[in-house]
């Protein structure tokens, strides 16, 4: 069999790549100008195939693209053999509808701001010139209406700008919302809930606007003069102890692979693959032209292809080493996003220290830790993506909340009850920000256990008259019903991987600790739409055995889902989950009320 020679089966699919896959498939299927490509990417090799592989061996490549016919409105999936230069799988998907795509964006605007209904609508308001009025595309959802039934549809939410460069966001075109089929780009209906004033204050921030800059900071630079610690080779990352590849897609993004550390003569695996699987933004205002109002911004647009290139600013100081993103856009043509990934060195402070109080002698460690990070730009709001390493061993990730807070216009001296009056007439609506990691575990290889600890009171009694004991107690997770779990603060309550084929110095199966930061759970009610649909955030933990197919939490696609899909559905076989090749999935989130501070 011919193979196709490369640096490891992970690495990204190439922009070669890419354009010789669409070329396979359009050819193969005689596909024209009616079909979209929602995703090209490294369709993976199979997990035993990448752990026995060794540098310099032959490999086959695959890729795996997501197809949408606008004539026929169906979705296909196919595979592309890059060896062997065919298509080795075609297959129709019923009832889905991908993510939708860059530049659907960019056309559906048009077809609002050229659409009769939408310029009355418009006009009623007052509003004259299409040309300032900003217009956002949402996933319409899953609400259960008949007549949306089987169409590929967007929400736009519309803004009023005074000039190009202002911030349309302060002054929302309340109750006005287009239903467009972005098939045919088509406005289906423009619904219209009645005349709201435009909130009167702009929100300007940029640059042009400022008039003067704070002049109280002195510089502060960050200098490593022979360099940074970390090394190079291709996708491969190696830093102190540290072993890891770096992957990057159009829907997760940044993805680790083969994440371990050196021991003596050897690279100790821990995790395998590990990558943000799914997050979900519901809204908490019920009244009718908001409650469709949330997003599943990795399965309903894909944080990959939204990543900023860095090339312009970036958060990161000192040493900085960039990773190109190689994407594609709807039509199959290669889109490269400079600098999509940053990697560098940062002193963490202290990360030990001790005083002998008796001789005086101090000690002390500093911390430095390695970070590899994303920032995607999500409409108004911007997401910045922390992976740090540290040099003890532990593992965190980090999500980061900026850009700007969505908003909607108040009637003069109204108070909102589902949000914040952040300006005079501006309203920063309620809601949360719930997010599921998936972390293929691999402790010492592949056979792990999961058991949960906590830290609990021993009753009182003989073994503890006084009333003064507490220890910690392990509870073995052995099906995937058992492991669906809930974070408990007051319990110390955490989640210990360990492989029970192996033991640490004192006798104990090695184990790595998931300690849950700041959390919490879906507020929308538990048979709401959006609950539905993000059933993993009801769970702070679950655990599958490994399943190629099983990467996103709610499920392969989540636009216009009724729901139910994902680990929901997987976690009904409640399979064994006890001594084999398992995937931990963890939930975290916040619950954000908006604050005056937060605008713009």
């Amino acid at each position: 069999m011919p193979v196709t020679n490369m640096a490891h089966p992970l690495d990204p699919l190439s922009g070669k790549e890419i354009e010789r896959a669409v070329g396979i498939l359009k050819a193969d299927r005689r596909l024209e100008s009616q079909v979209r490509f929602e995703t090209v990417t490294l369709n993976e090799p199979l997990k035993r195939n990448v752990l026995e592989y060794t540098q310099g061996n032959p490999i086959t490549r695959e890729a795996l693209l997501v197809v949408l016919d606008n004539n026929s409105g169906r979705t296909y999936e196919a595979i592309v053999s890059l060896t062997e230069r065919k298509v080795t799988s075609w297959e129709h998907i019923p009832g889905v509808q991908p993510r939708i795509m860059l530049d659907e964006f960019a056309e559906c605007e048009e077809a609002v701001k050229s659409d009769p209904k939408f310029i009355f609508a418009l006009s009623k308001r007052g509003i004259t010139d299409t040309d300032l009025v900003m217009v956002d595309s949402w996933s319409a959802g899953n609400y259960g209406i008949r007549e949306e039934e089987g169409l590929r549809l967007a929400m736009a939410r519309c803004w009023m700008k005074t000039s190009t460069t202002d911030n349309g966001y302060a002054r929302p075109i309340e109750g006005l919302i287009p239903i467009v089929d972005l098939n045919h780009m088509k406005v289906l209906r423009v619904e219209d809930y009645g005349i709201v004033p435009l909130p009167p204050n702009d929100g300007n921030y940029a640059t042009e606007f400022v008039e003067d800059f704070r002049k109280d900071l002195k510089p502060l630079e960050i200098i490593q003069p022979e360099g940074p610690s970390f090394e190079v080779s291709g996708n491969k990352v190696s830093w102190q102890k540290w072993s890891l590849r770096i992957g990057f897609n159009p829907r997760e993004g940044l993805v680790l692979y083969c994440v371990g550390y050196e021991d003596k003569d050897r690279v100790r695996p821990i995790m395998y693959r590990a990558s943000l699987s799914e997050m979900v933004v519901p809204y908490g205002d019920p009244r009718p032209h908001n409650f469709r109002r949330n997003a599943f911004d990795i399965g309903e647009y894909g944080i990959g292809m939204l990543a900023n290139s860095l090339e312009l600013g970036c958060d990161c100081l000192g040493e900085i080493y960039y990773f190109n993103g190689i994407l594609h856009d709807s039509r199959g043509a290669v889109m490269e996003i400079p600098n999509a990934i940053c990697m560098h060195e940062e002193d963490y402070g202290l990360l030990w220290k001790h005083t002998d109080w008796r001789s005086g002698h101090t000690e002390v460690r500093r911390s430095r830790r390695l970070v590899l990070s994303f920032i995607a730009t999500v409409g108004n709001y911007e997401y910045g993506f922390y992976w740090y390493f540290y040099q003890d061993g532990s593992i965190e990730y980090e999500i980061k909340l900026t850009g700007i807070i969505h908003t909607s216009a108040l009637n003069p001296g109204e108070i909102p009850k589902y949000g914040t009056l952040v300006a005079p007439q501006l309203n920063g609506p309620i809601h949360q920000h719930l997010f599921n990691v998936r972390l293929d575990m691999s402790i010492d290889g592949q056979d792990n256990s999961v058991h949960e600890f906590e830290v609990v009171p021993e009753p009182r009694g003989t073994t503890n008259p006084q009333g003064n004991a507490f220890y910690p107690r392990k509870t073995p997770l052995t099906t995937e019903s058992k492991a669906q779990r809930v974070i408990d603060p007051l319990s110390s309550r955490c989640w210990i991987i360990s492989n029970p084929s192996t033991q640490n110095a004192l006798g104990e199966p090695t184990a790595y600790k998931l300690i849950p930061g700041d959390n919490t759970l879906p507020l929308p009610d538990s048979d709401a739409s959006v609950t539905r649909r993000g059933a993993f955030a009801t769970k702070n933990l679950w655990v599958t055995p490994y399943s190629p197919k099983e990467k996103a939490a709610a499920g392969d696609y989540v636009n216009q889902n009724p729901g139910g899909d994902g680990l929901p559905k997987w976690t009904q076989a409640d399979r064994s989950i006890e001594n084999t090749d398992i995937v931990v999935w963890y939930s975290f989130g916040l619950t954000h009320v908006s604050r005056p501070e937060d605008w713009p």
